[in-house]
């Protein structure tokens, strides 16, 4: 039998009282493709980050290619052949590609060979493992897609054979995250290791050899993939048995909520990014907005949300809201009942460095339940929080931790969480369960039908093609800014919708009429 290329055996990882990973043993067998899953706050980034040399772990031992090894930081890790590509990316913005190869790999003082030999091994990789990149491109200028390659590569340039992705595939469209499977597949094919960290069961039934499932710290099972089901993995996931199907009754739309004309956005750079954009949405629906990342969804979002300027009209309940005015900014929208779940939690959703109860109160600390006369009360503002944070199952459920110490999928929860439970009249919604287990997408799918079932309007954009087919009422597609068309969810396909998020007006073979 071959002998596996990394081994965990018994690591145990606390955080003061919170124990993070308990006894956790892991074989990974060389040249494989191992999924790692389990919910939000199992620990499967804590036992990564172990592994790549950010966190020391209390107990245990790591062994590479069968030689017990100390990882004191990622500089040990990287001499172990083990490199990781995060969920939230570490790259340099304002750098190009080249240099955030180099960046900390430099093999001189003088920076210009460093380049000269770098650029030279980039080509080589490039061509190796089908990560085509421009070198000298920018990496604020290059798409989320790119922008993991480019991580990718930074793996490779430092002789990594052991890869940890960590949720890959959070940002990044499906034709994308189909790209970089082809390419997993090449790094396997060559002989490379691959660990892949995801929440997303699809991926790991077509892509991985074997799968490890970690539950509140633990590790409950390892099988190999060919052998289970989706089924199987998420009741191992969750502890219990799981509706991967989202469950609705037909909607009953009432009268028009959100009435958008001619809506029309300019970027600074003086690119139209929404051109002539219209839609209703009534009460007691879903109108799910799908396409391809970067075609105007965002924008229509954020003027929505009052974050950015547009010309054109938005009315609300037969209202004109003001898109370019001293009213025009978000505090206004939520007076008038938007609720607003922004795409990016913690660019737009969050303060990392602030703590949850204080996160919960963005945006709605001047409600009466959090004031007495001119002093905010922070303990009815804490037990608030504590309360939204058990109902969504915000692990863990203490309000004192900062939004940074939480994973990306519970800080979803406490976004969502502030914003649902304000029973907003118009709820706008971006990539809803972006980097979220099953069992809490499995939840926040059904507060979504709970909250169109009472009335509200939702708007929902998600890049996840099943998401807006199972949750949306009526989908309108976007393409370079405008709507290409609006379809029933039970009257067209994927293939179809895939059509109009390319620009392409015509139907496909099969499609429902």
């Amino acid at each position: 039998m071959t002998d596996p290329v990394l081994e965990l055996i018994g690591i145990s990882k606390s955080f003061g009282p919170v124990q993070a990973n308990k006894d956790i043993s892991l074989r990974v067998m060389p040249g494989t493709i191992h999924g790692i899953i389990g919910e939000n706050g199992a620990g499967k980034s804590t036992l990564m980050s172990i592994l790549y040399g950010f966190y020391r772990a209390d107990s245990g031992t790591i062994r590479v290619r069968g030689q017990e090894v100390q990882i004191a930081d990622s500089q040990a890790a990287i001499a172990a052949g083990i490199g990781m590509v995060f969920q939230h990316f570490k790259l340099v913005e304002n750098f190009t590609v080249l240099e955030n190869i180099v960046l900390g790999a430099e093999d001189s003082a003088w920076l210009r060979p460093s380049l000269a030999r770098a650029r030279k091994e980039l080509r080589s990789l490039s061509d190796d493992y089908g990560l085509s990149v421009d070198p000298d491109a920018v990496i604020e200028e290059i798409g989320v897609g790119m922008q993991q390659r480019v991580e990718i590569l930074k793996a490779l340039y430092r002789r990594a054979d052991i890869l940890i992705l960590d949720e890959p595939t959070g940002v990044l469209t499906p034709a994308e995250a189909d790209q970089l499977f082809r390419i997993l597949g090449r790094l396997r094919a060559e002989g490379k290791t691959v660990i892949l960290i995801t929440h997303k069961l699809r991926e790991i039934m077509e892509i991985t050899d074997s799968v490890s499932v970690m539950r509140r710290g633990e590790m409950v099972a390892s099988v190999t993939t060919r052998d289970t089901s989706p089924e199987q993995l998420a009741e191992l996931m969750v502890g219990r048995k799981v509706l991967l199907q989202v469950g609705k009754s037909p909607a009953r739309p009432g009268a028009a909520v959100l009435q958008v004309d001619d809506l029309r956005v300019t970027d600074a750079k003086g690119v139209q990014r929404v051109k002539g954009v219209s839609l209703t949405v009534h009460a007691g629906e879903i109108l799910g907005i799908a396409g391809v990342a970067g075609n105007g969804q965002s924008e229509l979002l954020e003027v929505l949300g009052g974050m950015r300027p547009a010309t054109g009209r938005v009315r609300m309940d037969g209202q004109d809201i003001d898109l370019t005015g001293h009213h025009s900014d978000g505090r206004t929208r939520r007076a008038r009942g938007i609720g607003h779940v922004p795409e990016d939690r913690q660019r737009e959703g969050l303060i990392m460095e602030f703590f949850a109860w204080e996160n919960v109160a963005f945006g709605y600390h001047d409600a009466p339940a959090y004031n007495h006369g001119p002093l905010m009360d922070q303990n009815a503002l804490r037990n608030d929080t504590a309360a939204k944070m058990a109902r969504f199952d915000v692990r863990p459920n203490n309000c004192w931790l900062t939004a940074r110490n939480f994973s990306g999928g519970n800080q979803q929860k406490i976004v969502v969480a502030r914003e649902i439970e304000r029973n907003p009249r118009l709820l706008l919604v971006g990539q809803p369960t972006r980097g979220v287990d099953i069992g809490a997408i499995e939840f926040i799918h059904k507060q979504l039908i709970a909250l169109r079932d009472a009335g509200a309007a939702i708007l929902l954009v998600s890049v996840e093609l099943d998401e807006i087919m199972a949750l949306s009422d009526r989908i309108a597609v976007m393409f370079d800014g405008q709507i290409m068309g609006e379809r029933q969810p039970d009257a067209t396909t994927v293939q179809e919708l895939g059509l109009l998020m390319a620009g392409m007006t015509g139907t496909v073979p099969g499609a429902a009429a």
